[in-house]
């Protein structure tokens, strides 16, 4: 099916999602256990405290879930001119870290529009602000948009057969997608949040030295192993319904080889890779992946994730570094690119 418009004309569409999501002591737990990070930050109160945090801590990539909630208006009701979005590219900005009992509100702006090899890739960007009003985490998705004409027949029908009541995996084209294109600021801001620096200020309590690090190191290599079990509750604590990562029937019909592991669950246990050798998950200011494949998962045994990575570059005067992870699934590289900006003690 083609797009009934130009999205390209939905550039710089906003809103303000309607309500605000709420960070649970217990979705922490939950949503950490699903990416397989066991820092104690992230289970224990005191833990948190002897780090200098007031609640829990959120992992890496736990605000992705606050951001399938926001965009749902943006992918359901505004840009309906596509049977569905894959996701390629994920780029997470920390400026304060995302603690039990913030209260967060997500902007959602439609940022740029592309055509890169036939395929239309939409970045979408969400801003999320906390209680104070200050901007803890910015959010930069980037999908590509799938037609008809990149969909089996019956697939929408075989979706509706298992989904959840009440999801919608695949939109469809509607009048109401001319109607945004005509109003690319519903529900602005009211006004400008300020920017957090805390991620960036704080003293860190990294495992890790700066003055013991340097360029070309290697980070100690992790396994991780998923189940089906483990796409399931990934499924259900993050939201993301799609039966592509648990039901072979609609895998085959989208045309992959069995069923596959959620995108931002290989993200979530990479960035737990990431953490988990610097010792201090609100050390980490920025995380970004682009996604080249996927982790397949068989169900008669388990899918492997290989995890290394290296020190890229580092600045004495900030004591940062970048580090490179390196993503790989039965031989593949699953990151096309991936790297972590982090702070040392």
């Amino acid at each position: 099916m083609e797009a009934t418009f130009d999205v390209a004309t939905l550039v710089g569409h906003r809103y303000r999602a309607d309500d605000f999501y709420e960070v649970g002591r217990e979705k922490i737990r939950e949503y950490a256990r699903a990416v397989q990070d066991f820092h104690p930050v992230h289970w224990s109160e005191d833990a948190a405290d002897d780090f200098g945090y007031a609640g829990l801590v959120a992992p890496t990539t736990f605000v992705s879930i606050a951001a399938m909630l926001a965009n749902r208006r943006l992918f359901e009701t505004v840009i309906t001119g596509y049977d569905g979005f894959v996701q390629t590219d994920q780029v997470f900005e920390m400026y304060k870290p995302v603690v039990t009992g913030d209260r967060l509100v997500s902007d959602v702006e439609l940022a740029s529009v592309r055509r890169v090899a036939g395929n239309v890739l939409l970045t979408v960007k969400n801003t999320f602000t906390d209680q104070t009003g200050e901007v803890v985490q910015i959010m930069h998705t980037t999908v590509a948009g799938i037609t008809g004409e990149d969909v089996a027949a019956g697939t929408g029908d075989a979706i509706e057969r298992v989904i959840m009541h009440g999801i919608e995996v695949f939109s469809r084209a509607t009048d109401s997608a001319q109607e945004g294109a005509e109003g690319n600021s519903e529900t602005a801001p009211a006004s400008t949040p300020s920017l957090s620096e805390a991620s960036r200020t704080r003293l860190p309590h990294t495992a890790i030295r700066f003055e013991d690090i340097a360029v070309g190191d290697e980070l100690p290599p992790r396994t991780t192993q998923l189940t089906r079990g483990d796409l399931v509750n990934y499924a259900g604590v993050a939201g993301d319904a799609n039966p592509i990562h648990w039901h072979d029937d609609v895998a085959a019909l989208t045309g992959l080889p069995d069923v596959i592991a959620h995108g931002m669950l290989t993200m979530g246990l990479g960035a737990g890779f990431v953490t988990g050798w610097l010792g201090d998950p609100g050390a980490v200011t920025r995380y970004g992946v682009r996604l080249s494949n996927y982790t397949v998962v068989d169900a008669r045994s388990v899918g492997t994730v290989e995890f290394t990575g290296r020190i890229k570059s580092i600045d004495p005067q900030t004591r940062t570094a970048v580090v490179v992870i390196v993503a790989k699934s039965a031989g593949r590289k699953i990151f096309g690119l991936a790297t972590a900006n982090v702070r040392l003690a």
